[in-house]
């Protein structure tokens, strides 16, 4: 299943699709896992999407023919032992794919020519996706991380790994001891490919990144130029050997100081802007701020769902299974707000008082 949205892959879900592009969405429940709940909702789902992949007479039986067997496919990858809070899959003629996301989604099934991607950007968004780097001299690893966990990330050349060798048999022989492997030559060349490979992984998927490694590692990757100069260094070494759980504890305290300093930054801005009637709060005035490109941040706050139906040039509140009813309404602020270059900071709960959940200073 994938987590990790880079913008190459989010145009290329974009992209139209011969009709039908089916979009699944289904919630699932990290905190209940193995209850069974989540595999009867999933497979409703799915027997809904054949439903009407039978039922519409724009889809022939070719096409509907590729597009359940795309779903059969997904649903054999789907992992329900460890899920997160919500489940997509898409299929098309010729591909599917299956997503796991770490916010909820509403329940629905589209069909269309192009997949639905709103939920999937939101949930990028709020997870504020990281990446760390540990350094050793032996062994660099890349961690993908975001919502409370990392994983490792085996992509663009990472693990990167050399053999330790008696770096100096000479002078250990001579004077019984060895030198530093950091001051070593061939370690410097190792961490400046390491140096080299990360430019390349932040140029396809730009986030916040993290080095950790003794203090000697982290000022050669200094001394290498690029990666290190926008990068947290967090002094903490055998990392890089490491497993999930010890990479996650010692980024974590950075993290939620940052957290912290987040949101106390955004209640500034928000009040600068209550002074400067730039200001807008609750979902019907950003959804209409949202459509035109005014926004030019967007705060909301970490569990903030609401439903609402629209009626003409506003939204009014609904009950979730109501006939028009937009359980998604704040993922797709969220979505258009970041095409049209808003930053997007999501808060703690509460954090933004009578503002109902959602907040944003406008451009104009």
């Amino acid at each position: 299943m994938e987590h990790a949205l880079s913008p190459s892959t989010l145009a290329e879900l974009r992209r139209p699709r011969p009709y039908p592009a089916v979009s699944v969405l289904t919630p699932t429940h990290r905190r209940q896992r193995g209850n069974g709940q989540d595999q009867v909702r999933l497979r409703n789902a799915l027997t809904e999407a054949r439903r009407r992949l039978e039922s519409d007479p724009a889809v022939t039986r070719e096409r509907r023919a590729d597009v359940e067997a795309q779903l059969d496919r997904a649903l054999a990858e789907v992992d329900l032992s460890h899920p997160e809070d919500g489940l997509v899959i898409f299929a098309a003629p010729g591909e599917h794919q299956v997503w796991s996301l770490a916010r909820p989604v509403p329940e629905r099934v589209v069909l269309s020519d192009t997949f639905l991607t709103r939920n999937l950007v939101s949930a990028h968004a709020a997870e504020r996706p990281f990446w760390v780097l540990s350094l050793s001299a032996d062994r660099v690893t890349l961690w993908n991380g975001g919502a409370g966990r990392v994983v490792e990330e085996r992509w663009g050349g990472f693990p990167l790994t050399r053999a330790r060798e008696n770096f100096d048999a000479e002078r250990l022989m001579r004077i019984g001891d060895q030198p530093s492997t950091f001051r070593d030559e061939g370690t410097r060349r190792f961490l400046r490919e390491a140096d080299t490979a990360m430019s390349r992984v932040l140029r396809e998927a730009p986030r916040p990144l993290y080095l950790t490694g003794e203090q000697a590692a982290l000022s050669l990757m200094e001394e290498a130029g690029t990666v290190a100069r926008h990068a947290v260094p967090i002094r903490r070494g055998g990392l890089a050997h490491a497993g999930p759980e010890a990479v996650w504890q010692a980024v974590r305290p950075v993290l939620e100081e940052e957290s912290r300093e987040n949101a106390a930054s955004v209640m500034r801005e928000l009040t600068s802007a209550r002074g400067r009637r730039a200001y807008a709060a609750g979902v019907d005035e950003l959804w209409q701020s949202a459509r035109d490109g005014r926004v030019r941040l967007l705060a909301v706050e970490e569990d903030y769902r609401t439903t609402v139906r629209e009626t003409g040039d506003h939204l009014e509140p609904a009950r979730p299974g109501d006939l028009d009813a937009r359980d998604d309404i704040v993922d797709e602020i969220v979505e258009r707000c970041l095409e049209t270059g808003a930053d997007v900071r999501f808060v703690p709960d509460g954090a933004l008082g009578d503002a109902d959940g959602i907040a944003g200073v406008l451009r104009y």
